[in-house]
């Protein structure tokens, strides 16, 4: 049995934690506030990633037959997921968890297993439909057996956990409207670190100095994106709108952060006639590195075109009180409100691009809003908030349970 007196959560990240982006930060900042509120937290996770300081990570082994997999929807993700099933049984028997929060469909489907074994609440981060996401990605289509089938399972497993955190609102309205899971849902918005994510990190000297080395003309506003390459990210609708500015005349550069496929998108910028002044790709960037580099923005975009995904990146954005450009969808306002810079219709360069050139048209308004986005952070979207909200909801479920 553990000697720890704390309060044990054994988390289940059915991913390569940590990667620096997307639903490893949300699992990041959630466990920070969770040791914050003096629990203690065990992650079990993929063989890949990197640990980080001050976390109680624990890596499921690798596939016998290859350890160097990239971790994706493929038949791999099986067999990655039945070696982490082996690790999490393991640590849940030796450390003995109050309580499973699983992550992803495939870290609650995993932890109902081992709630029920330890009879304990399992909870469900939910942060979007299995089946619409499968769909976004082109990996299977809406009107096909495997789509059904894939269905029947997501609609199983949003009944197994004893009550399940959304990362917007939308999302919870997702799960009532189509799972018909209505009861035990909290939204549970992602939070960000405002110690960690702060403007004026870089004296405007070492801005200057920063932004020539990357290759920045003087004179010329720097727009960044912060996140992974992809189509449903809305990266060649962003890459579009940087030429319709820059035929326009707009005296700007993009300062793209991220991966993968970055020669696909560079090759892509060439052909839209943009230069290596005009559309700068750091490629990965780690998430230590992340502030100084926006830091360097006049401007944050997220051009996401993705109807039910969160888009954590737009927390980080206001916290460094840069003016974020956003397609109008019902995620983007739940972070934004009346404070972003809305492009309509979803998924149109054209329309990025004017709403970008309204922002930097105007860049004392866009400094304004900034600051006020950052305010909006720190009242709504804080870490120490979210410690909050899991502690009163473990603690209900404990209650519950007795």
């Amino acid at each position: 049995m553990p000697s720890d007196e704390r309060q044990r959560i054994l988390m289940i990240a059915p991913t390569s934690f940590f990667l620096d982006y997307g639903c490893h930060v949300r699992i990041l900042e959630e466990t920070q506030a969770l040791l914050a509120q003096g629990m203690a937290v065990r992650i079990a996770t993929y063989y890949m990633g990197r640990d980080w300081p001050g976390l109680d990570i624990v890596r499921s082994a690798p596939t016998p037959w290859r350890a160097d997999y990239e971790v994706g929807s493929s038949r791999h993700k099986i067999a990655f997921d039945a070696l982490l099933s082996l690790r999490a049984l393991g640590e849940a028997l030796r450390w003995r968890p109050q309580l499973i929060h699983g992550h992803l469909h495939e870290g609650a489907l995993i932890g109902s297993v081992l709630a029920r074994l330890l009879r304990v609440p399992l909870v469900f981060d939910f942060q979007g439909s299995m089946t619409a996401e499968m769909v976004d990605h082109h990996f299977i289509r809406p009107d096909t057996p495997a789509y059904y089938w894939w269905r029947r399972l997501e609609e199983r497993i949003v009944q197994l956990p004893d009550a399940i955190v959304t990362s917007t609102v939308h999302s919870a309205e997702v799960l009532a409207r189509d799972f018909g899971r209505q009861d035990g849902v909290i939204p549970l918005p992602d939070s960000v670190n405002l110690d960690f994510f702060t403007p004026g990190r870089l004296a405007p000297d070492a801005r200057a100095d920063q932004r020539a080395a990357l290759g920045v003309p003087a004179g010329r506003q720097v727009v960044v994106y912060l996140g992974l390459l992809a189509d449903y990210q809305g990266i060649p609708q962003l890459l579009q709108a940087a030429a319709q500015l820059r035929r326009r005349g707009y005296a700007v550069s993009f300062l793209i952060m991220g991966f993968p496929a970055v020669e696909r998108y560079r090759q892509m910028a060439r052909e839209l006639g943009l230069t290596d002044a005009d559309v700068i790709f750091t490629g990965k960037t780690r998430y230590e590195e992340a502030p100084a580099y926006l830091a360097l923005g006049d401007v944050a975009v997220a051009p996401k075109i993705s109807a039910t995904e969160g888009s954590g990146k737009i927390l980080n954005y206001m916290a460094m009180a840069l003016p974020t450009v956003v397609y109008d969808t019902p995620v983007s306002r739940e972070y934004l409100g009346k404070l972003g810079i809305y492009a309509e219709p979803l998924g149109d360069a054209t329309a990025l691009a004017r709403a970008l050139a309204f922002i930097l048209r105007n860049p004392v308004a866009g400094r304004d809003l900034g600051l006020r986005l950052r305010e909006r952070a720190a009242h709504a979207f804080s870490w120490q908030r979210t410690g909050r909200q899991l502690r009163r909801l473990y603690e209900g479920l404990w209650q519950g349970k007795k």
